[in-house]
């Protein structure tokens, strides 16, 4: 396992993390979770990513203690805040009190003292970002959490949350978390120049296309038996990458990823991981052996002319 600066922090991630959306909690029993989680550790991943709202805070706890056994300094532990915890005006958002409340909820359900990493889920147009900043940074203050990141921000947000905590002399943010993979490649555009500007790695989710990008998916086939596409909560976000063009580009990809020696997936991961501005891929997976499969993409360089004929499919 190779690691990563996060952004311009001295915090060192592994380039390949271990998720838990769609997972833990829900689809993925407890025990089944433990065995990835121990798995992952074993193979030098040391940045594991949850969040409050994954099956209202059950897979933090499942996160929480399948990490119990192992020294608290040796992993980086991320949680997020931001989607409704509760029927009530304020159990949603980026306001003082549902951050400080929220905090305060993850780390009992955890069973730690900080948290090393604590994100904005999403951007909040309803409380003023200054408010939102000072909270995080009274959190680091208290010790309760040592970084502070964002998820799905634009690079206007981004940037307004930089320079205004530059002005307030405020904690920065030092992350960002969107989705990107070969199919996605929106934060391209604007956000990566921004972040790499400012010192915000991203630590991407979604690198495979929700599996699309291990190529299991054939186009014109009946979906596999089992998989997240036949989930019927899964499917929604799924479904957008099943169209038969998209698949038949990916069986294309296929070809660099024989000659390289590699699989599908990590052909995608390593794809990923090209870019400088990206500290780590965020991988989900149910069975240890997904573990195996996607961290041997950790280090894979392809070459240029890898990376052009890629260019080329996907155009």
């Amino acid at each position: 396992m190779e690691y990563r600066r996060l952004g311009r922090s001295g915090l060192k991630v592994s380039e390949i993390s271990l998720g838990s959306w769609l997972t833990y909690g829900g689809s993925v029993d407890s025990k089944a979770s433990e065995a990835v989680v121990d798995r992952a550790y074993e193979l030098g991943i040391n940045f594991f990513d949850t969040a409050n709202v994954y099956h209202r805070g059950a897979a933090e706890e499942i996160v929480g203690a399948a990490l119990k056994k192992y020294p608290r300094e040796s992993y980086v532990l991320a949680t997020k805040v931001f989607f409704p915890m509760g029927d009530g005006p304020n159990d949603r958002g980026l306001s003082r009190k549902h951050i400080m409340e929220q905090c305060e909820a993850s780390l009992k359900r955890m069973k730690v003292d900080y948290i090393d990493l604590y994100q904005c889920h999403r951007y909040d147009p309803n409380t003023p970002l200054e408010e939102t900043l000072r909270a995080l940074d009274d959190l680091v203050t208290q010790g309760k959490v040592l970084y502070v990141g964002v998820s799905e921000w634009s690079a206007v947000q981004i940037n307004d949350a930089i320079h205004m905590a530059k002005e307030l002399n405020l904690d920065r943010i030092v992350s960002n978390q969107p989705v990107y993979n070969m199919i996605n490649r929106y934060i391209e555009k604007d956000v990566v120049p921004v972040s790499e500007r400012e010192g915000v790695g991203q630590v991407v989710f979604s690198p495979l296309a929700q599996g699309v990008l291990t190529g299991k998916y054939k186009p014109g086939a009946p979906l596999p038996e089992g998989s997240r596409a036949t989930d019927p909560k899964s499917n929604a976000f799924i479904g957008r990458y099943l169209e038969d063009e998209l698949l038949q580009k990916v069986e294309r990809l296929g070809g660099i990823a024989e000659r390289n020696g590699i699989s599908l997936a990590q052909l995608a991961l390593a794809w990923n991981l090209r870019l400088p501005n990206i500290s780590s891929c965020i991988i989900g997976a149910s069975r240890p052996e997904q573990v195996d499969e996607n961290v041997k993409a950790s280090g894979v360089k392809l070459s240029e002319a890898d990376l052009q004929e890629i260019e080329d499919i996907l155009a």
